[in-house]
């Protein structure tokens, strides 16, 4: 978990504000960003509002309501399918995007410190055509939560992961030597997830989290996680100043937009496809 991050705590009681305010509206008026195209209930894109595309009758699905925008690259920013109300949502979410994008950059630069190499090597993997999204995710009462998950066991498949949750209602858990253990919640904090990218990257040293996250009775529960990616042309590989014949690759090299094909697929079943690649 991260604090003193350099956001503000009024920008961020901002963004939950507006967040929480648009998942309150009616549906038809959150349908106006729907993720379908054309309304034909069939086909489904990217970005907009809605759950996830079924593919499969074993698909294992989420207890939740998403709202999924582009942030990055600035210019491919599809406003028609970002919320006109509230009239602040725009601005709050370019703001906050603005600073997550720093905070990104200095992690992933003191991660490289820390490994003892070029300290701009991950910064420079991300080119000014690399993905960030960011995911809004809310959570209603759930009568049954014994048997129902907001949000199924998975990583994050991308770079890094900076995730702003709700500070009254847990609900996170994290998985460790098989089993969950529930991440606290602290008022203005940001909880930084290695992706599985960057554990391909620096070679298993540091390792991107496998979790869920449980619903609640009573509480419904608010969060955004803004996705940073590389280049779907990068190639997947651990750097080369953490490679020697002591330490040889701990997995297979993969173009990063055949990685994100893969990871989709694994990812409907609650199965983790960086498992597949190690060697």
């Amino acid at each position: 978990q991260a604090t003193n991050h350099g956001i503000e705590d009024s920008l961020m009681d901002a963004m939950m504000s507006v967040s929480r305010e648009f998942f309150r509206q009616p549906a038809e008026e959150k349908q106006k960003c729907s993720n379908l195209v054309d309304g034909n209930g069939k086909d489904y894109q990217v970005e907009g509002y809605g759950s996830d595309k079924v593919v499969s009758e074993d698909q294992v699905l989420n207890w939740s309501d998403r709202l999924h925008l582009r942030v990055e690259p600035e210019g491919e920013r599809n406003f028609a399918k970002w919320p006109s109300h509230p009239e602040s949502f725009r601005d709050v979410l370019q703001e906050y995007a603005s600073r997550t994008k720093k905070i990104r950059d200095l992690v992933l630069r003191s991660i490289a410190e820390l490994l003892e190499i070029d300290e701009d090597y991950f910064v420079n993997q991300i080119s000014n055509k690399a993905s960030g999204f960011a995911r809004f995710n809310y959570y209603p009462p759930c009568p049954r939560p014994d048997l129902v998950l907001g949000l199924r066991p998975h990583s994050d498949g991308g770079l890094l992961t900076i995730l702003f949750n709700d500070d009254n209602v847990g609900g996170l858990q994290i998985q460790r030597d098989g089993r969950w253990y529930n991440v606290p919640t602290k008022p203005h904090t940001l909880l930084i997830n290695l992706a599985d990218c960057l554990e391909i990257m620096n070679n298993g040293i540091f390792r991107s989290p496998f979790h869920r996250v449980v619903t609640n009775v009573e509480k419904d529960r608010l969060s955004l996680a803004v996705f940073y990616a590389v280049d779907a042309e990068t190639m997947l590989e651990p750097a080369p100043g953490l490679l020697d014949d002591k330490r040889p690759s701990r997995y297979r090299k993969m173009l990063a937009k055949d990685f994100v094909a893969g990871l989709f697929e694994h990812f409907r079943q609650g199965k983790r496809f960086i498992d597949t690649l190690k060697i």
